[in-house]
């Protein structure tokens, strides 16, 4: 992939007309997010009647949960609640406190609470276990009998979407925003690269910015745009009860928003008239998915568009798991059924962002009311501003590799996550189909190895090799618990002890590659990044991207390998995008990540196994630390940069795809008499923290500078004007770091975004942690007030207060004397 992308500044806001597609909730909030920041020309367009236009907002049963394995979900709800709750429309609230309630039926749910709370606690969410007896007391039809305990949210709760779509639409619209009701898009203008206006059947709009919060629609208008959605729609089943008669109305009302995830299902209150009922959901059913381009209009709907046949033979499982857990049902019925269709992605996240096929075409996609108003806000932070002030980078519709934007991968994806909505998601779990996708030219050996694969980015990874597994015998292994046992073996230890002290290899393909070119080059890279990359060709930096406020969007490990010729090492999709959208015309970015593969050789005895395989010379004077060159591996050619992640001795050697196979066999054959051993990913995630390598996404992203991660080292203000590099500030009035903490007994573990307390009271969350196999203990990274090394505090882990101790980085090697040797 080349140039074809250029930035463009954001429009004046006196002057940028914006079109907004879709009145639902998400589009509300986003008209109301924009004509707050002074963008007053805002058009919302919709093809149905305000304000219940017939999308998803139309029928939604408006549970607010804020507490969620990703912390800028959590962030997103609890913004929404901070929103809907100051809201009103002629006396009526747009959000009730009626608090949450998740009960467990099973010791496994039950456990899972207990990590739940500590989320909640890391994210600043307040909550906290009850009993059963608690439980049945707070919400009396329960049958108490029925559940081990639960985890009550008391600051959760119901919004209702229309009357808050109406109390934002009226915000704005004092603004200077338009709604237009019965406008249906029809095409989506666009030259050079830029949409220009949005053309419905009721006229033409100009526009500099347009963004699409249509809902499931979401597909439909991208295929105007020539831009990917990805995302389907699935109907997900809401019943309603007759009245019962032993629940008054006052008490209905009091009941907290009950969630029954070991059977799909959720409970909320309806009050009327004739009384109280309950609502029922339910994903417990099979995947009811729905060709968006075959949705009826409005008028042509028997309900509305999105609420579709109730399927009474799909429900009738859950009314009889609902019976079981509310006992008072059996004399009640369904007295009123839909099927409602919702947004489903194929990672279960929102798409958010600006395309990349079409500069100045938006998404605002796949939010569900939870997570309007916070969506909202990051979108139209992203548009004024150039950037959220939240992370938001597993929301960025961006983040897809090109297979997972096909057709297929994303319905099957996308009906998985529908299936795993209320299913306890182990952090390493990996999706099951379509399975293999993406795999390196080694896969052939690593099967022969004994590889166990867990999957990311589309790739095949191993995480260990069962030949691997007699090397165990003799070796000191604490005893897991269950949770942190899963996508695990002891293997891994091995496989790291192996790497300390003889060498291993590790297959690095799924690494980002970027080819940049041209004579601009070097100018482009060192306006772009934050180190001194002005060095002689086989130099090899570790730099950062930035954004304009100085948060760190990437980390790279730029090779210099000829005057005009660079090898960069990325992270995501989104670096590709980032580099395109600013690279000049002398400037060529390309993805060279597919016809490409990677052999990390890594150890003290490295130099013994690559040596005798080359000509050139490999010892330290002549091939020293961050150094690349041009070689011959055998008889194959690769590009050879002496890097390490797990902070040994050793090599990534690069070669073309087709080569990749006999690199790994001639490096293997050769390996035999230093007893070379296969490494996964297991090994290689506890040797990188024991050493702290940083890894972007979880220890640091655009919400950290540099000097708060510890990244001081590659900035080089010095060099002279670079991405971000005004906004950085003094290094020393950083109040927050990310911080090395080790476990204070040698048996605990824990996996990452549990609370960390410090005198008790939670004050920040851990990015990333393994057990560290030659230090003896698990190595923790957290965010943390700036601490002292040898302060001690405390990771909750599943309700259990762990101690650990700030400790001084690296824990390993810290005169680097395994690197340079």
């Amino acid at each position: 992939m080349s140039h074809e992308i250029r930035t463009a500044p954001a429009p004046d806001p006196a002057h940028a007309r914006v079109v907004v597609i879709g009145a639902g909730i998400v589009g509300c909030a986003l008209a109301d997010e924009l004509t707050a920041r002074g963008w007053s020309h805002v058009t919302v367009v919709e093809q149905g009647p305000l304000p219940a236009p017939g999308g998803s907002s139309s029928h939604a049963p408006g549970l607010v949960f804020r507490t969620n394995a990703s912390r800028t979900m959590t962030a997103f709800a609890a913004y929404t609640v901070d929103t809907l709750r100051g809201l009103s429309v002629d006396g009526e609230p747009c959000f009730r406190a009626v608090g949450g309630l998740e009960v467990a039926t099973s010791p496994e749910r039950w456990a899972d609470l207990h990590r739940k709370v500590g989320l909640a606690a890391a994210w600043g969410v307040r909550g906290e276990l009850l009993t059963a007896h608690q439980c049945g007391a707070l919400w009396p039809p329960l049958d108490g009998e029925k559940v081990l305990g639960g985890f009550h949210t008391p600051d959760d709760g119901l919004a209702d979407a229309v009357l808050a779509s109406r109390a934002l639409q009226s915000r704005a619209v004092a603004r200077g925003a338009r709604f237009l009701a019965r406008h249906t898009v029809t095409d989506i203008e666009r030259e050079d690269g830029r949409v220009t206006a949005v053309v419905t059947d009721r006229g033409r709009f100009p526009a500099d910015a347009v963004v699409s919060a249509a809902g499931f629609w979401g597909p439909v208008i991208g295929r105007m745009a020539g831009v990917s959605v990805p995302l389907l729609p699935l109907a997900h089943q809401y019943a309603t009860t007759a009245p019962l008669a032993g629940l008054t109305a006052r008490a209905a009302d009091a009941l907290p928003i009950l969630r029954h995830q070991d059977r799909d299902l959720y409970f909320r209150a309806h009050t009327d008239a004739a009384g109280a009922r309950l609502g029922i959901g339910s994903y417990a059913h099979r995947p009811l998915p729905v060709d968006p381009f075959a949705v009826p209009a409005y008028d042509d709907a028997p309900v509305m568009p999105s609420s579709l046949a109730f399927t009474p033979q799909d429900f009738a499982p859950s009314w009889a798991d609902a019976t079981a857990l509310l006992p008072e049902l059996a004399y009640s019925s369904v007295a009123h059924g839909f099927n409602g269709v919702f947004s489903f992605t194929p990672d279960g996240m929102p798409l958010l962002g600006e395309s990349r096929e079409l500069r100045g075409f938006w998404l605002a996609e796949a939010v569900w009311v939870t997570h309007s108003a916070g969506a909202a806000r990051a979108v139209a932070e992203w548009m004024t501003g150039g950037r959220p002030s939240l992370d938001v980078h597993a929301c960025d519709v961006r983040r897809f590799e090109d297979v997972q934007l096909m057709p297929p991968y994303i319905e099957e994806r996308a009906a998985q996550s529908f299936v795993e909505v209320y299913d306890v998601v182990h952090p390493l779990q990996p999706m099951e189909r379509p399975r293999p996708l993406r795999t390196s030219p080694f896969h052939v050996r690593q099967r022969e190895l004994g590889a166990y694969f867990l999957e990311g980015g589309g790739w095949e990874r191993p995480h260990w090799y069962e030949t691997n597994a007699p090397l165990v015998d003799g070796l000191h292994i604490p005893v897991r618990d269950a949770w942190s046992a899963r996508y695990w073996s002891p293997i891994a230890a091995a496989e790291a002890k192996a790497t300390r002290e003889r060498v291993a290899l590790y297959d690095m393909t799924p690494l980002r590659r970027l080819e940049v070119t041209g004579r601009g080059a070097l100018a482009f890279l060192q306006r772009m990044t934050t180190n001194q990359l002005e060095k002689k060709p086989g130099s090899v930096t570790y730099t950062l991207l930035l954004d304009a406020a100085g948060g760190i969007r990437s980390d790279l490990t730029v090779a210099r390998l000829a005057p005009d010729r660079f090898q960069v090492g990325a992270n995501s999709p989104a670096d590709l995008d980032w580099l395109l959208a600013h690279a000049p015309d002398s400037v060529t970015v390309r993805d060279i990540t597919s016809g490409t593969c990677c052999v990390g050789v890594w150890g003290p005895l490295a130099r013994e196994l690559v040596q005798p395989l080359t000509r050139d010379d490999f010892s330290h004077t002549a091939f020293g630390y961050f150094r690349a060159r041009e070689t011959v591996v055998g008889n194959v050619p690769v590009t050879a940069l002496r890097l390490s992640y797990v902070g040994e001795l050793g090599w990534e050697l690069y070669t073309s795809a087709d080569l990749g196979l006999r690199l790994w066999d001639t490096l293997w054959e050769a390996g035999q008499r230093l007893d070379v051993v296969a490494a996964g990913r297991s090994a290689f995630e506890s040797l990188r923290l024991e050493k702290g390598y940083r890894a972007w996404g979880r220890d640091m992203t655009a919400e950290h500078t540099p000097y708060e991660a510890g990244l001081g080292f590659a900035v080089r203000p010095g060099k002279g004007e670079f991405m971000g590099r005004a906004a950085l500030g003094d290094p020393s009035a950083v109040t927050r770091r990310l911080t090395c903490l080790t476990l204070d007994s040698r048996s605990a573990v824990v996996l990452g975004s549990e609370p960390v307390l410090v005198d008790g009271v939670p004050a920040g969350y851990v990015t990333s942690a393994a057990y560290g196999y030659t230090i003896g203990r698990c190595v923790a990274y957290a965010w943390l007030p700036v601490l002292a090394p040898g302060t001690p505090v405390h990771v909750e882990y599943f309700g259990e207060k762990v101690p650990a101790t700030v400790a001084e980085e690296p824990l390993f090697d810290p005169r680097m004397a395994h690197l340079l040797r």
